[in-house]
C-alpha cells in the first residue's frame, strides 16, 4: 500500500498540473453524469449524502493513520472545509437537476473567478482571467429565466466553490495526504443526514442504486478532489482558480457524450476562449522552503 502511493505521489508530482487537473475534471463530471442518471430514483440531496459518505469512506480506508496527530486548529480547519464542499455539492445536484451540466458548471464559475480576480498581479494573468471569464459567460448564456431556482441552487453553490478553494488550499498545506479530505468529508456527511437520510429507503433495497450513489463520490470526491488538494500543494490559489475553468469545458464535453446535452457553435466559442485563458497565464507554482503553518 505505501509503496503504490509512494509511486502515485511521484507520478503527481512529475505531471503538469493542467494534466493533473484535467484527470481531475473528467472524474468529476463522470460522476456527476452518474448522479443525473439517477435523479428521476433518488432525490438529489439523498444522492449527495451518499456521494459525500462514498468519497469520505473511500478516503479513509486508504488513509490508516487519519485517527492521529491532529491540532484543535486544524480539525476546526478541515471541518469548516469539509461542511463547505458538502453543500457546495448538495446544492450543485439541486441544480444539475434543473439545468444542463454545462451550463451550470459555466454559472458556478463565478466564485473560482472572484477568488482568481482577487489574487491575479501581472498583466498577463489578468489578461488570462479575463479571457476565461469571457469563455464561461459565453457557455453559461443567459437562464434566469428558464430556471430561476436552479440559477439560485448554482449561485450557492458558488460562493461555497469559492470557500472550497481558500480553505481547501489550507487543507492541502497540512501536508497530509488525503486524510484531511477524507476528515472533512466525514463530518460534511453528518451535517447532510437531516436532509439526505429521510427519502434514502430506495437506496437501501436496491445494491445497483446504492452502488451508483456511492460511485459518485469515488468519482467526483475522492478522485477528483484528491487530485485538487495535491494540485493545491503545487501552485498558487491564482493559478488554481484559473484552471478551474477547465471545468465548464470538460462538464460540457461530458454532458454531450454521456447525456446528450450537445453544444452550440457559441458553446464551441467560449471552450475556446478558455482554453486560450489557461494557456496564456504563468505557470508558477510554490516553493516550500518551511514547514507550512495551516489555519495559522
Amino acid at each position: 500500500m505505501a509503496a503504490t502511493g509512494g509511486r502515485v505521489d511521484r507520478l503527481a508530482s512529475a505531471a503538469p498540473p493542467e494534466t493533473l487537473f484535467l484527470i481531475s475534471a473528467i472524474s468529476q463530471y463522470i460522476g456527476a453524469a452518474i448522479a443525473i442518471s439517477v435523479f428521476d430514483q433518488v432525490a438529489p440531496e439523498t444522492v449527495t449524502w451518499f456521494r459525500v459518505i462514498g468519497a469520505a469512506v473511500a478516503l479513509l480506508v486508504v488513509s490508516p493513520g487519519f485517527r492521529h496527530g491532529w491540532t484543535r486548529r486544524q480539525l476546526l480547519g478541515t471541518a469548516v472545509f469539509g461542511i463547505a464542499t458538502a453543500l457546495m455539492n448538495l446544492f450543485f445536484y439541486l441544480a444539475i437537476a434543473r439545468i444542463d451540466l454545462g451550463k451550470s458548471v459555466a454559472i458556478e464559475f463565478i466564485g473560482p473567478i472572484a477568488v482568481a480576480a482577487a489574487t491575479t498581479r501581472t498583466p498577463r494573468n489578468a489578461g488570462a482571467l479575463a479571457l476565461a471569464v469571457i469563455g464561461v459567460v459565453t457557455l453559461g448564456g443567459v437562464e434566469i429565466a428558464d430556471e430561476p431556482l436552479g440559477v439560485l441552487f448554482i449561485l450557492l453553490a458558488s460562493a461555497l466553490w469559492a470557500t472550497y478553494i481558500v480553505v481547501g488550499a489550507r487543507v492541502a498545506s497540512a501536508n497530509r495526504g488525503v486524510a484531511g479530505l477524507g476528515v472533512g468529508l466525514a463530518i460534511g456527511a453528518l451535517v447532510l443526514t437531516p436532509i439526505g437520510a429521510p427519502s434514502s429507503g430506495p437506496v437501501w433495497v436496491s445494491p445497483m442504486l446504492l452502488l451508483l450513489c456511492c460511485a459518485t463520490g469515488v468519482f467526483s470526491n475522492a478522485i477528483g478532489y484528491g487530485i485538487d488538494q495535491h494540485v493545491l500543494r503545487r501552485i498558487p490559489i491564482r493559478r488554481f482558480s484559473v484552471l478551474l475553468a477547465l471545468l465548464p469545458v470538460t462538464a460540457l464535453v461530458v454532458g454531450w457524450v454521456a447525456l446528450g446535452q450537445e453544444p452550440s457553435a457559441l458553446d464551441l466559442i467560449g471552450m475556446g476562449l478558455v482554453l486560450a485563458g489557461v494557456a496564456i497565464q504563468e505557470r508558477d507554482e510554490i516553493v516550500i522552503t518551511e514547514p507550512s503553518q495551516p489555519f495559522g
